[in-house]
């Protein structure tokens, strides 16, 4: 284990061009990451081709065994990861925050290692006997966003370098030094050449969707890249897992307790400051209790510490860059603009060091107006009145992205028919973004497409062969 300082000079250049990485709390300088060029992704991408037969050789016994001793390294350095994590992204270390992130990525390198995929016997009628196999894929490339670096990170990397694969992952420039570091702290206990890492910008990114030596990217990040990374990587046909924007949908039925949904509800929406892909995004509540939550989830919302986090009392951060602190900015101020009304924050202090901006609930505000067409990804949640099921179900359905939605109700039968009519990858009962290693995970819509987490993610990452005879 090394000490934070130490774990941050190991990454931190010798030479090369460099990008300084402020503190989205307080402008203060965090570290230099690396610029890396083509040439670098060059070299990264021939290591991972040179390490992966022999990695794929060793069979998944031994990958897995390998993966839970790299969960262990990661809890070695956990505090060193989340301080970093912490003053790199903004979160806070305490709540569902930069602790949480790290205590995940070494719960789904366990999780990966241990979930069974076993060959599948399709036919056998004495006649015809069929297997299904998947086999790697080659050299993987996962490129990361900037929300929950080090925890997507593993989501892309751990199944991938289970199946047998080699991975060059490509971070957001604007979170390089967590995932710079968590690399480091995996390949104390990986084979050289088998996980690869650049730090670059945009064209680095590109060239890695498009490298003919690359057989599958993973992506995590905006529809619009998502869109690019598809044209980019027709030409070699590569396999693609693409986890794109949501704006997610909650519905509350009117049978629903106010009071005993509102922190629930309050988590759902505003975990991460907001900056979650599937975090809930607009809320629908029926007339008869809409007045009811409101008031409840304002309470709730109203006791939450935003601040510095690294400051142990808090749990909600800044926002992670100037531009996405504009992107909420605005669309608050156009639904004040539109004659909602803001129930709570939506007063953001210029004064104030950092991009922070405050908790924010706005009510009674209609359905077409962008704060709630829009994904705002961040710490502002629209309430919009429905009447009767069917109108908030259209509501629900009526946007182009269908990441993840849910339903609120003590009715756990009506509450999952109403699931079963939204357009969504994910629908959660009583609960909002709820993710578990073992249950398949993905987009519909222009969410996306591919899936991660469980057997199905492990099947994403290899190559389909039916040995038949």
């Amino acid at each position: 284990m090394e000490t934070y300082d130490a774990l941050l000079a190991s990454i931190t250049p010798s030479s090369g061009p460099t990008r300084t990485i402020l503190d989205p709390a307080t402008g203060e300088t965090v570290g230099e990451a690396p610029v890396h060029t083509l040439e670098y992704l060059e070299e990264a991408v021939g290591a991972a081709a040179t390490a992966q037969p022999a990695w794929a050789a060793l069979g998944h016994d031994a990958r897995s065994a390998a993966l839970l001793t790299a969960a262990d390294a990661v809890e070695r350095s956990a505090e060193e990861l989340a301080r970093l994590l912490s003053r790199e992204q903004g979160k806070p270390l305490n709540g569902p925050n930069a602790r949480f992130e790290v205590g995940a990525c070494a719960a789904w390198l366990r999780a990966t290692a241990t979930t069974e995929l076993k060959p599948e016997v399709v036919v056998d009628d004495g006649e015809t006997y069929a297997e299904l196999h998947y086999k790697p894929i080659g050299v993987v490339g996962a490129i990361g966003p900037w929300n929950w670096p080090m925890m997507i990170t593993i989501w892309q990397i751990a199944p991938a370098l289970r199946m047998g694969n080699s991975v060059v992952v490509k971070p957001s420039k604007m979170t390089p030094l967590s995932v710079l570091a968590l690399v480091k702290v995996l390949n104390e206990e990986l084979p050289e050449g088998v996980l690869n890492v650049i730090s670059g910008d945009r064209e680095v990114g590109a060239r890695l969707a498009e490298h003919p030596a690359v057989g599958k990217v993973m992506f995590t990040g905006s529809t619009a890249a998502g869109r690019a990374i598809i044209k980019s990587s027709a030409d070699t046909v590569k396999r693609l897992t693409l986890e794109l924007g949501g704006n997610d949908a909650g519905i509350v039925l009117p049978d629903a307790d106010p009071k005993a949904i509102a922190e629930g509800l309050f988590w759902g929406a505003f975990l991460n400051t907001g900056q979650t892909c599937a975090a809930l995004k607009r809320l629908y509540v029926h007339d008869d209790i809409y007045d009811a939550v409101c008031e409840e989830l304002t309470a709730v919302a109203a006791t939450m510490p935003m601040g510095n986090g690294l400051d142990e009392n808090n749990v909600l951060g800044p926002l992670q860059n100037k531009a996405q602190y504009d992107v909420v900015a605005n669309l608050v101020e156009a639904a004040r603009a539109g004659g909602a009304r803001i129930l709570l924050g939506g007063n953001p202090d210029p004064e104030q060091p950092g991009f922070f901006y405050p908790t924010t609930l706005v009510a009674d505000i209609d359905n077409g107006n962008p704060l709630v067409a829009e994904e705002q990804f961040g710490p502002a949640l629209p309430i919009i009145r429905y009447s009767t099921i069917d109108e908030a179900v259209e509501k629900a359905n009526a946007l182009d992205v269908g990441l993840g939605a849910s339903v609120w109700s003590p009715n756990l039968a009506a509450a999952r028919e109403v699931a079963a009519r939204i357009e969504a990858g994910t629908v959660w009962i009583n609960r909002h973004g709820a993710v578990d290693p073992r249950i398949p995970f993905g987009g519909a819509k222009q969410s996306g497409y591919g899936l991660e987490f469980g057997v199905e993610g492990l099947k994403a990452l290899g190559v389909p062969q039916v040995i038949n005879g």
